[in-house]
């Protein structure tokens, strides 16, 4: 197995907070392997990026919310083939609306990306470490999966059954060396947030105590810790980087 490469998986890897996390994890000496659904051009961008900062990424077009391609994916591309270090489950959507409106097309959705998606990612990349003996995977959840939010009761949902789906597993895997971890992230300046008009970012702001949108870098560092070598005894945990936002 050690002469296989080490390889730190990323889904929904080729923008915003995805993409920092590819681009740290290489910078970590990992190779990355990310996916991506729509806008491949993206995924490309952020391959040939790793690749003029010195490291290694490859981009694969993979639906999260099929578990059969993600079964197919993990069959293909990773196991026997690469040492699976880490996994990183980002994938997500949003699909916003009030409980009294929303539809249940969208509800469903959310969760099968958000949710689902990360738990077929996350029982394929187990079933390697089981053997390896050892992998660390990292779950992005949502500082409204801690909160809630108005508006949004399918994301919350999710984001909060992701955190629950941290915790069993971290207790089911720690005997084979395999830790389990979430970032929450508060608000991070992301392409969906750009496009906020001004008063509603301002009142965010109100609401996070060092006054600033979050960096997809800093979320990028918090999987970077979980990821590495220092948090070999941390395992089942949340890892809030909101600003204070929640604590």
């Amino acid at each position: 197995m050690s002469d296989l490469p080490r390889v730190a998986l990323v889904t929904g890897g080729s923008r915003g907070i995805g993409r920092a996390c590819a681009e740290r994890l290489a910078k970590d000496g990992f190779e990355v392997y990310l996916t991506y659904v729509s806008r491949p051009e993206e995924a490309q961008k952020t391959v040939a990026a790793i690749a003029e900062a010195g490291g290694e990424a490859k981009a694969f077009c993979l639906d999260a919310s099929s578990r059969q391609a993600v079964s197919t994916f993990f069959a293909e591309e990773i196991k026997d083939k690469v040492h699976l270090a880490v996994l990183v489950n980002n994938a997500g959507i949003t699909k916003d609306g009030l409980i009294i409106r929303m539809k249940d097309d969208d509800w469903d959705r959310v969760l099968e990306v958000n949710l689902t998606g990360a738990f077929a990612c996350l029982r394929e990349a187990a079933k390697i470490m089981v053997k390896q003996r050892a992998g660390r995977i990292v779950n992005i959840a949502s500082v409204v999966g801690q909160m809630g939010n108005a508006g949004q009761a399918n994301y919350v949902s999710a984001k909060a059954g992701l955190i629950g789906l941290t915790k069993g597993a971290a207790r089911e895997l720690a005997a084979r060396n395999i830790t389990v971890n979430a970032v929450t992230p508060g608000f991070i300046q992301t392409d969906m947030t750009s496009v906020l008009p001004e008063a509603i970012v301002s009142k965010m702001l109100e609401n996070i105590p060092l006054g600033r949108l979050g960096a997809p870098e800093d979320i990028a560092n918090a999987v970077s810790f979980l990821a590495g070598p220092g948090a070999g005894y941390v395992t089942g945990q949340v890892l809030s980087v909101n600003g204070g936002m929640y604590m």
